[in-house]
């Protein structure tokens, strides 16, 4: 499977993640893409199997600022029924809870995208046995599912 994730990360959590992520999705033979969302349009989704998104959360849930426009763009693509799931960071001491996820899958499914597996949610960054067997958990599921859905 041909496989795009597009990320945004300030500290570098999301972005562990997405290691996380590209290393269990190459174990099972996939090929993994990886863009900064800034820099990733929604028309080139065509090109890939089955799509993942991240992002941390910002302020009082919000998406960050670098990922708005992707994300205003993606509102208005039209996805077909493409794999894909959402996934990001944030900080349990906020109300929203790593709500840019939230978004992102609301956005993915208004689009047309197949939501194969509920949003991943690590806080902080993946940096214990737990929080990194959930990564590719998630990862392993998405793959499953998402090949499931493309044949």
């Amino acid at each position: 499977m041909n496989i795009m994730i597009g990320f945004v990360s300030m500290s570098g959590n999301t972005e562990d993640i997405v290691q996380i992520l590209q290393t269990e999705l190459e174990r099972k033979g996939c090929t993994v893409h990886i863009q900064e969302l800034d820099q990733l349009y929604p028309s080139d989704f065509s090109k890939y199997d089955a799509v993942l998104l991240g992002s941390y959360t910002w302020g009082d849930g919000d998406l960050p600022y670098e990922a708005e426009d992707f994300v205003d763009e993606l509102g208005e693509s039209t996805l077909n029924g493409l794999a894909a799931a959402a996934f990001g960071s944030g900080d349990l001491d906020y109300p929203k809870y790593c709500a840019a996820v939230d978004t992102l899958e609301q956005t993915l499914v208004s689009a047309g995208a197949t939501v194969v597996v509920p949003g991943l949610k690590i806080e902080f960054d993946p940096d214990t046995p737990e929080k990194q067997a959930a990564c590719r958990t998630f990862a392993s599921e998405f793959f499953v599912r998402a090949q499931r859905l493309h044949t």
